[in-house]
């Protein structure tokens, strides 16, 4: 008998290890495409402005980002980056605020300690979301 090698992907759910042909996984993986344009498409060119701010700040401050200083930066109106926030944190949990507001979490960085430490070749260094 012939040893064959078998194309599968592991999948591990709760303590269960299972398989699924390699055939099958790509066939998911070439329609994550259109789900992520479904998915994004509530956002507008602010939305992405807002959120590329704070990811690219997180781990300059180090600490969580107020919607002030986003606004301020960004010379977007207070209410208007409220409202963003709020729709960022509702629709594809982008990101997470604390209970003052802030911006505590933008994956796919956290101002929260975590397990997992990231040291970029700028010096920076914050934890991953």
């Amino acid at each position: 008998m012939e040893d064959r090698l078998t194309e599968t992907i592991l999948l591990g759910r709760g303590t269960e290890i299972t398989t699924m042909p390699t055939s099958h996984w790509k066939a998911e993986l070439s329609k994550v495409p259109e789900r992520m344009k479904t998915r994004l498409s509530f956002m507008t060119r602010q939305h992405h402005q807002i959120r590329y701010f704070v990811v690219r700040n997180l781990p300059r401050i180090a600490q969580p980002i107020s919607p002030d200083l986003i606004a301020t930066r960004l010379k977007i109106p207070l209410a208007r980056v409220n409202k963003i926030l709020i729709e960022l944190e509702e629709n594809l949990f982008f990101l997470v605020r604390d209970s003052r507001g802030q911006v505590a979490w933008a994956f796919p960085v956290t101002a929260d300690k975590t397990r997992h430490a990231l040291s970029f070749s700028t010096g920076e260094q914050i934890y991953a979301a």
